[in-house]
């Protein structure tokens, strides 16, 4: 990304793999263990669905916002709250907060080139 040559990333790449700064290495740690989590509609873990938008921290307290493929997922809060367990077993993260948001609304461009490869897309 900062390459002068390069295009300004694309919205498939989720917000936690480009994280710099004092949280970091915690946002990895939570990226990859949101990377053992799958939409119970699709055959593929949610970040690389490009469910997570993204972190704020409060000090140890997380919030996380990510997205659903629809808005009238019928295992939202089920999703959510399988999210915030794995959030919470990472070290130095005291307590996590799910907010499900709906803008931007998720699209197939937001998946990663892995699952864009899986389903055909790329």
């Amino acid at each position: 990304m900062t390459e002068a040559a390069a295009a300004p990333p694309p919205p498939t790449t989720p917000a936690p793999e480009t994280a710099t700064g004092p949280y970091s290495e915690r946002e990895r740690l939570i990226t990859e263990g949101l990377k053992q989590v799958y939409d119970p509609e699709i055959p593929m873990n949610i970040v690389d669905l490009g469910l997570i938008y993204g972190f704020e921290w409060a000090g140890d307290d997380v919030k996380l916002r990510m997205t659903l493929t629809a808005p009238g997922c019928p295992v939202a809060g089920i999703l959510a709250e399988e999210v915030k367990t794995v959030v919470e077993k990472v070290p130095n993260v005291h307590a996590a907060t799910v907010e499900l948001v709906w803008e931007p609304p998720w699209s197939p461009e937001r998946m990663s080139e892995f699952a864009k490869r899986q389903f055909g897309y790329a």
